[in-house]
């Protein structure tokens, strides 16, 4: 057996990892109407993943135009928090309720992709 299967075994053991294999969770309070601070919230979390690669290259050129690394070495980590800021105001924006669907979602996936059916058992009959 795998090192990864037996990591996975482990996992699916766990309460939270039983709980999204049993709901079958998905991305549904996705697909509900939105309040005004969860689509800004949405927004910023799309926007601070494409802001931040297009902000690397642009001033990376910009470092390497001017030949002043200094520009590069300071603006890329800069650009990478101003990122990871938006991105943190908009989970805070939206909430739990979708930071949990969203968790239990992937940990779902990748719980079925890695056990397959050996996942349902497991959380049915955790011992």
């Amino acid at each position: 057996m795998s090192i990864i299967k037996k990591i996975a075994l482990y996992f699916a053991r766990k309460e939270f990892c039983r709980n999204a294999i049993c709901e079958h969770a998905d991305l549904s309070v996705i697909r509900e109407k939105h309040t005004l601070p969860v689509i800004i919230g949405l927004v910023l979390i799309i926007f601070s993943y494409v802001f931040v690669i297009p902000a690397f290259f642009i001033i990376g050129l910009i470092a390497a135009e001017t030949k002043k690394p200094m520009i590069g070495v300071i603006g890329i980590p800069l650009a990478y928090g101003v990122s990871w800021v938006m991105f943190m105001l908009g989970i805070y924006l939206t909430g739990s309720d979708y930071a949990k669907a969203l968790g239990k979602w992937v940990v779902r996936i990748i719980l079925e992709r890695i056990l397959g059916d050996e996942a349902k058992k497991i959380a049915s009959n955790p011992n």
